[in-house]
């Protein structure tokens, strides 16, 4: 359709404040404000935050119109840039074109899925490792030891290292670089990252203290080789002779070791949160595991039997997605569902806000495994349920993520079960992923 035939009536949506829009709605009350976007205005809603329009799409088809049909017109866009290109870079989440292309080909053998079985031994000795240092009856912030886990695994798997002594601080470090961006969405008005804060400089400490962890991993792989991603991408930058700056490979290293563990700790903490509030689920969990692997170690070639682990971890991604949106802007102009999407804008996708619509799955608040049966899948729009995006941006990690998570999950499940000490009720805040607001707080005991 050419542009001039496009209806031009604008969405439907809340109205704002003059200048700041809905940016306080949005940064106040996030994911109730999108559930309520959806709610009084439909399908597709014109909001705007932080001066920039956004048309927020609610319906599976037409996400998948914009991440599969029609998505050569479609660019990361400059929003994300802004937000998150100081901390990322030019890596294989923010970047576009044929250099993006170009990256996912050089990163994609880490993820191969032979290469990823081989990851399933250590996987569970990491975890293991972990479950050493826990007391029976003393309570742990399982958002805390999660992070550290993941944090440990993929640095294993990508990069080829022990960081156990370094990560409680890379954690730490993160964790101030991402509450930081939650704070710019939060706070339309406030001081420019170079003006020298207490909350600037905090930042910027972290964020020189991850870089220092990452130039210093590349360094190694320059004089020492290694059967890591780093020393991949440096051997296919030689063999073309195009070899990658040193800015290039921080860009990669530190968003593979971002995005490689962040999201896969997100969605086990809130798997044990829903676990321990939800003690039936848990029994039968407990009675699948227990059938399955009886006292042994879980292997790889124990995953597919574990098809009811699969199904908590699959209804706890709908209920709390670790990406709770997608964004995207369009190249030019386009229509969707009879309005058009302005070239320039930005298009939201919200995980969070299409896996809890009750046309889609019935009871939409409530943790029930059971529900993913195949006929259920069978019938399930396609982007009613996607964690891990979709279309070729999807998540290239994907099976890493799926196989520890269930290995993670049936090896504590093994040992422990797992009383709730913090709030029952939960407060989500939007980072860069889904979090929540104070720490999930639980108690470990032993399994009788």
């Amino acid at each position: 359709m050419e542009n001039a035939e496009l209806p031009r009536q604008p969405p439907p949506g809340p109205s704002g404040l003059p200048l700041l829009g809905n940016t306080l709605d949005f940064g106040r009350h996030t994911f109730d404000f999108l559930q309520s976007c959806r709610r009084d205005y439909g399908d597709v809603v014109a909001i705007e935050v932080l001066g920039q329009p956004f048309y927020q799409l609610n319906h599976p088809d037409q996400i998948r119109h914009v991440l599969i049909d029609n998505n050569t017109n479609y660019t990361k866009g400059s929003f994300l840039t802004r937000q998150f290109g100081e901390f990322l870079g030019k890596g294989l989440l923010l970047n576009e074109g044929d250099d993006w292309r170009r990256q996912r080909h050089l990163v994609e053998p880490a993820f191969d899925p032979d290469r990823i079985a081989g990851y399933a031994e250590m996987m569970t000795r990491v975890t293991d490792r972990l479950l050493e240092t826990w007391t029976p009856g003393e309570p742990r912030d399982i958002g805390a030891d999660m992070t550290e886990l993941t944090l440990e695994i993929v640095a294993a798997a990508l990069f080829d290292i022990d960081i156990r002594t370094d990560a409680p601080q890379i954690r730490q470090d993160f964790q101030a670089v991402t509450d930081e961006f939650r704070k710019r969405t939060a706070r339309p008005v406030s001081f420019p990252p170079w003006v020298p804060t207490p909350r600037n400089r905090r930042y910027q400490r972290a964020l020189d203290r991850l870089d220092e962890f990452i130039y210093e991993i590349i360094a190694q792989r320059r004089t020492d080789p290694s059967d890591d991603v780093v020393s991949a991408l440096l051997r296919a930058g030689s063999d073309s002779n195009q070899e990658l700056d040193t800015s290039q490979l921080r860009d990669e290293a530190m968003t593979l070791l971002f995005a490689g563990h962040e999201t896969t700790a997100v969605a086990l903490t809130f798997t044990w949160y829903l676990l321990a509030t939800h003690p039936t689920v848990f029994e039968t969990l407990y009675a699948e595991v227990d059938e399955v692997l009886g006292e042994d170690r879980p292997t790889l070639s124990d995953v597919p039997k574990l098809s009811y682990t699969r199904k908590v971890l699959k209804e706890s991604l709908r209920l709390y997605p670790p990406v709770f949106g997608i964004l995207r802007e369009p190249i030019e102009d386009d229509e969707i569902g009879g309005y058009t999407i302005p070239a320039g804008s930005t298009v939201a996708m919200n995980q969070i806000v299409v896996h809890r619509d009750p046309r889609f799955f019935e009871d939409p608040k409530a943790f029930v495994p059971d529900r993913w049966s195949s006929a259920f899948e069978a019938e399930l729009p396609q982007f009613a349920h996607f964690p891990f995006g979709g279309g070729p941006r999807r998540c290239v990690g994907e099976r890493f993520a799926m196989l520890e998570a269930t290995l993670v999950v049936a090896t504590i499940a093994q040992r422990y079960r797992f009383e709730l000490l913090s709030n029952r009720e939960l407060t989500l805040k939007p980072s860069v992923t889904t979090k929540a607001e104070d720490p999930i707080i639980v108690k470990p005991t032993v399994r009788e």
